[in-house]
């Protein structure tokens, strides 16, 4: 049934926009404004070619307020700008009024969650967070098997993570931690939501590799102990998918058993989009966890691969592309 709403989009250009547009498109929905200061943006031909386009914020901001004055508001603004303009982009649409659903992370930090929640109250409107893998099927019945367990076990698990990125990556703003937040944030966080949300909240961690292409670390919930391994290198991939020419692997090994969880991607973003339009998103308080986890792991001092270590955190450490006469031991655990 069409809804009827209305959209913006702050970063149009971006990786994960098309996955909004065609989310927004898909729950028969309407984009009427996108903004974003690149200009390669010929995806919105493919979605909503008669959205209005801006690639200066102030002229984006008097558009806003233009169709708000004329009875025309934005009911809701997707944000897949930078993440560390998450913060100050969803403020900007709580102040015209309109709900916000946001890519992930949140934020990067866990006082910014708190301080969202309060705006929240302050302005009338809700947030909304993508945290798509409660929605992945596969996900959700180990989640409803878990739940039903009745024994006090602890499950052991290993996740493995490993999305190849070219040296592009640490050119652009993913690069920078003060951005991005590192691998941990950036690619990391829906897999830390995920574990907390299946198996409780944490209880410690320990940290054995920080790197710029790899992070690796043992954390204990409450129902589980788990040994992760995160890596955007692809000399990280296990030989036999290397060979086949793929380039990202994922793998959560529970009690010795593979849980597969490889498909099922593809329309994840429409089904949270779904559940936001019917008020069963998920919110600032729901994302607490994974960000504070995540912001945890930033600041810890890492151990060397000794311990309760997820086995690729012995692989041999790689420089970074632009930072070749720094010492690999400096860059890893500082």
């Amino acid at each position: 049934m069409k809804t009827g709403k209305k959209f913006g989009l702050i970063g149009a250009a971006g990786y994960v926009a098309p996955r909004h547009m065609k989310a927004i498109k898909d729950t028969l929905n309407e984009l009427i404004v996108a903004y974003d200061p690149c200009d390669v943006v010929g995806i919105l031909d493919s979605y909503f070619p008669d959205a209005a386009f801006f690639t200066e914020f102030e002229r984006f901001d008097r558009h806003v307020e233009l169709i708000k004055r004329r009875s025309q508001p934005i009911d809701f603004l997707s944000v897949c700008s930078p993440n560390y303009l998450h913060d100050s982009h969803i403020r900007f649409g709580l102040r015209i009024g309109a709900d916000v659903i946001c890519e992930k992370p949140l934020v990067l930090n866990p006082w910014n969650v708190e301080a969202l929640m309060e705006a929240e109250r302050e302005y009338g409107r809700r947030i909304y967070t993508v945290l798509q893998l409660r929605v992945h099927p596969s996900v959700m019945a180990l989640k409803e098997m878990v739940d039903n367990h009745k024994s006090d076990q602890l499950y052991d698990v290993d996740l493995t993570y490993i999305t190849s990125r070219g040296k592009w990556y640490y050119a652009s703003w993913k690069g920078d931690e003060s951005k991005s937040g590192g691998i941990v944030t950036n690619i990391g966080i829906h897999f830390f939501d995920m574990l907390i949300w299946i198996f409780g909240n944490p209880i410690r961690q320990t940290v054995h590799i920080y790197a710029h292409d790899r992070a690796a670390g043992f954390l204990e919930l409450e129902k589980a102990r788990v040994r992760w391994f995160l890596s955007i290198n692809s000399e990280c991939l296990p030989e036999h998918v290397r060979n086949v020419g793929i380039r990202t692997y994922r793998s959560l090994n529970i009690n010795g058993e593979e849980f597969e969880f490889s498909d099922g991607f593809a329309d994840l973003h429409t089904q949270v989009y779904r559940e936001i339009l019917k008020g069963n998103g998920y919110g600032p308080k729901d994302a607490y966890w994974g960000i504070e986890m995540a912001y945890q792991i930033r600041r810890s001092k890492p151990i060397g691969p000794k311990g309760e270590h997820h086995p690729l955190a012995s692989l041999p450490l790689s420089p970074h592309p632009f930072l070749r006469n720094a010492p690999i031991k400096n860059q890893n655990l500082l």
